[in-house]
């Protein structure tokens, strides 16, 4: 399927991916759960010689107009996870998610395992610590997560590795996770129909973006890159979250090869004049820099999610 460089692992690499040349040939089994309701894909990442894994970007469902939370989605990866007898981990996030609620603690309570993001979910939770007006009940130091994860840091699932690679540009805390000839590039990038993430959101900037996508064009054409979303873009009839590097160059419609970074950031830039917020971002950001802590309750023992007026 690959060809014989891909059989045999024995391609030519810049000097930054002569290291990881062994842990490209070790695969990971890849099982992937879509919510359609927030366009989202939540992956169970698991070692194809033993029985650990790990999840990646998982939802918690969450109704706006009620406040209701939900573990529908959550409980899907459970039942996955029960019926091949996995041992969890890691529960892991690309970013501080904009558009759903995470279930890590939901999960991390039903199954164990830590959770990890990228270091700079620091800088994020900064940002919007001060959007919230959170106060002094609330640490921007990380340490609501289990670990804070450092660009080029390795994770151990059994016999895989989990390399973090930081992609900031969407976010600042951004990262990609390479595992095996497998990349989880979360909101980065989307399939080549689709394009690239929006950079207005605090912390983001096209020419960042721009480069992180670069450093991920740089992996072998082969590797498989999975999505953490798909909109279905016009012309397509089903969803879709799986490509590889070399159609992404090839056919990316925002940012395939022959695209100069002038141009990505003039063009980003002026489609992202014209978006709209995602429709979960208040809810989401509150409860995703708590790495799926809900905020502590108010004295009558309920708990609220803040709506800032004229804010964002």
């Amino acid at each position: 399927m690959f060809g014989a460089d891909r059989k045999s692992c024995d391609f030519a690499a810049p000097a930054w991916r002569v290291q990881h040349l062994t842990e490209q040939c070790m695969n990971p089994n890849v099982k992937a759960f879509f919510d359609e309701a927030t366009n989202t894909v939540t992956y169970v990442v698991s070692d194809p010689s033993g029985s650990l894994c790990a999840i990646i970007d998982p939802v918690l469902d969450f109704d706006q107009a009620s406040g209701r939370t939900s573990t529908d989605s959550a409980d899907e990866v459970i039942k996955f996870i029960n019926a091949n007898k996995y041992q969890v981990a890691w529960i892991l996030e690309t970013h501080a998610h904009a558009d759903h609620l995470t279930a890590a603690q939901y999960l991390k309570e039903k199954t164990g395992g830590s959770t990890g993001v990228g270091r700079h979910i620091t800088e994020t939770q900064q940002v919007f610590m001060d959007v919230f007006n959170l106060g002094g009940g609330f640490s921007a130091d990380g340490r609501q997560f289990d670990r804070l994860l450092d660009d080029g840091e390795v994770l151990e699932v059994g016999s895989l590795k989990i390399r973090v690679m930081h992609t900031p540009g969407h976010t600042q805390d951004c990262v990609t996770y390479l595992v095996g000839d497998a990349a989880f590039v979360g909101d980065t990038l989307f399939m080549p129909d689709f394009g690239t993430a929006r950079v207005d959101f605090p912390g983001g900037d096209a020419a960042t973006l721009y480069r992180s996508i670069q450093r991920i064009y740089q992996l072998p054409e082969w590797t498989r890159l999975f999505m953490c979303h798909d909109y279905k873009a016009p012309g397509r009839d089903e969803y879709a979250w799986q490509t590889t590097v070399a159609k992404q160059r090839a056919e990316n419609i925002h940012i395939r090869d022959g695209v100069s970074e002038q141009d990505f950031v003039e063009f980003r830039t002026g489609r992202d004049a014209t978006l709209g917020m995602p429709k979960l971002i208040l809810p989401s950001i509150q409860v995703n820099i708590r790495a799926g802590h809900m905020p502590p309750a108010d004295d009558n023992g309920v708990v609220y999610l803040k709506l800032p007026v004229n804010t964002l």
